[in-house]
């Protein structure tokens, strides 16, 4: 398949990557940013282009990489664009397909997300990264399917309601942790302590996650009703109500999560 990647940042960088590696053939590189269309196009022996009027019409495949809040005014552009029978999907995982909406002109249409946290620069191994498509017509539905089983075993067929809990659900898992690593990173830091000792507590407990549900492989004074515990952080957190308010809010939800452990 010819292939038009319209973005160049961490998805676009990935995935591109991975499509010439298992063959396909990505001609040409959209960013607002030459320099950046220019870099990904190289590595991808591609063309770049700063102006979606330079756009190759004649690929068969058009993956938009962008930032969510740009994905509309690109769909836009696009139907001025003689695309009616070019497949056009994007990669977000919390936008909804009816964006596509925007350009009526655009028959075949919809979604290939990769769900992955990307970073340029890492090695990353797409074989186990779940990839989760949708269209509006079946046989795209069969091409995309076959695409993405290219690049992963883990094709998941999904509505536009389930991807939306699932990117919310990533954000937890994802974002969210990482936000509290910072918190645990920040506090050793004020301690003159290094933050790799908690390193080898991260990883038993992602590792655990192979064992059992996270319910079942909760720990902490918070599941034990530890509440001297629990007051003697809250204390060490004088002087820092947004830490304290965080703090207190998941240590009642865990609490309440497992109420059913407790007959008291």
């Amino acid at each position: 398949m010819k292939i038009v990647l319209i973005g160049a940042g961490n998805v676009a960088t990935h995935l591109g990557r991975k499509l010439v590696e298992v063959g396909e053939q990505v001609v040409q590189v959209f960013s607002r940013n030459l320099l950046k269309a220019t870099e990904l196009a190289t590595a991808l022996g591609a063309r770049p282009i700063d102006n979606l009027y330079g756009l190759n019409a004649r690929a068969d495949l058009y993956i938009i990489a962008v930032h969510d809040d740009a994905i509309a005014e690109v769909v836009e552009k696009l139907g001025e664009f003689e695309l009616e029978d070019k497949l056009v999907v994007h990669t977000s995982g919390a936008t909804p397909a009816k964006v596509f909406d925007a350009a009526p002109e655009l028959n075949r249409t919809g979604v290939f997300y990769p769900l992955q946290t990307f970073t340029k620069g890492r090695q990353l191994d797409f074989s186990e990264v779940p990839i989760c498509i949708s269209a509006s017509q079946t046989d795209d539905l069969q091409v995309l399917e076959v695409l993405a089983l290219k690049l992963s075993p883990h094709v998941y067929k999904v509505t536009d309601a389930q991807r939306a809990w699932l990117h919310l659900a990533a954000v937890f898992v994802n974002n969210f942790t990482n936000h509290l690593f910072e918190i645990g990173h920040s506090s050793l830091k004020k301690q003159q302590l290094p933050f790799e000792m908690l390193l080898p507590l991260i990883r038993e407990t992602v590792a655990k996650l192979d064992s059992g549900p996270p319910k079942a492989m909760q720990t902490g004074p918070a599941v034990r009703h530890d509440w001297t515990t629990t007051e003697r952080h809250i204390t060490l957190l004088n002087g820092r109500g947004d830490l304290q308010e965080i703090y207190r809010v998941l240590t009642k939800h865990i609490k309440r999560t497992h109420a059913d452990n407790w007959t008291h």
